[in-house]
């Protein structure tokens, strides 16, 4: 085998051959310096490995969102493998100096941010969401159409888990460049709901009684702020009533509230024999009606001219 591989080297053309030898020369040249560098590669990994088993304890300790340690970790993992392949580059080529690898990379950087430009945008709102802490898990929230309670927060989307039961995947971009209802930003949210009476009912009178409904629902928090009722406006068959209380912040809390206060106003105003009316016309006529009664029926028409 080696006197076949001989004769094939001798029969090589001389260019070639020399060409190949300077190669082979110049390898070994550079072969102490690549696994110099390869070992500096191999002392990085380790270090990295280190600060990944130690430093997320010490923030968790800290009371950092689980969340923001991973962006912290992956930001620190991502800058001491660039700046460990930075250092082994150079070491293994010493004419390639840190200057000229740093502008190559910020060549192939800026292509690359253009190409990716939606990826990073995201990236940096992820980032940026993590650190402001608009919101957190489990806070309701209503954004573009969405809304629901945050399930998770990564670098790049947001998970929605909308009331219905469906997962909404949204990009961190637009929770920061729109604005946001943060619905549980407080234990306690305001509600209101609208009651009419007749006209013929006494307004301060059914006014307390429904005060003193809405006081004794238990999901009410008069403790936070008192029951208001405001007389607002002459409707067309009720004057209405804006019944507004304080209650608890989730979508739950809302909706139950809404539908005991209902309940408990209904109630005391049919104790009260205070009438709820419901739309009614009445309609007048010019000239007065005559009832004909022919057996079982009974048959309305107008008077003739």
């Amino acid at each position: 085998m080696i006197d076949f591989l001989a004769s094939v080297w001798s029969q090589l053309p001389d260019p070639l051959r020399n060409q190949l030898e300077s190669y082979g020369v110049g390898f070994w040249k550079v072969l102490p310096q690549v696994i110099l560098s390869v070992v500096f590669l191999i002392f990085v990994w380790l270090v990295i490995r280190l600060l990944r088993w130690l430093l997320p304890q010490a923030l968790r300790r800290a009371r950092m969102r689980r969340s923001l340690v991973e962006v912290v970790m992956m930001l620190i993992t991502v800058g001491l493998w660039l700046f460990g392949v930075l250092i082994a580059v150079t070491i293994a080529f010493p004419t390639i100096t840190p200057g000229r690898a740093l502008t190559a990379l910020g060549v192939g950087g800026v292509a690359i941010g253009f190409a990716f430009k939606d990826v990073f945008e995201n990236f940096l709102a992820g980032i940026l969401l993590l650190v402001r802490e608009p919101f957190a898990i489990e806070d309701y929230i209503e954004c573009e159409d969405i809304e629901g309670q945050v399930e998770e927060i990564t670098i790049r989307d947001t998970h929605i888990r909308q009331t219905d039961g469906q997962l909404v995947v949204a990009p961190n971009a637009m929770f920061f460049k729109n604005p946001v209802t943060i619905r549980t930003a407080r234990d306690v949210r305001r509600t209101t709901v609208i009651c009419g009476i007749a006209y013929g009912e006494n307004v301060d009178e059914a006014r307390a009684i429904i005060e003193d409904a809405v006081r004794n629902v238990d999901m009410v928090r008069d403790d936070v702020r008192d029951v208001e009722v405001f007389a607002q406006e002459f409707a067309d068959s009720s004057i209405n009533f804006e019944v507004t209380w304080w209650t608890g912040s989730r979508p739950i809390d809302i909706r139950t509230s809404r539908d005991k206060v209902v309940a408990a106003v209904k109630g005391a105003l049919d104790d009260a024999g205070i009438e709820i009316p419901f739309p009614y016309r009445t309609m007048t006529f010019p000239e007065a009606l005559v009832v004909e009664h022919k057996g079982d029926e009974s048959v309305a028409a107008k008077a003739a001219s």
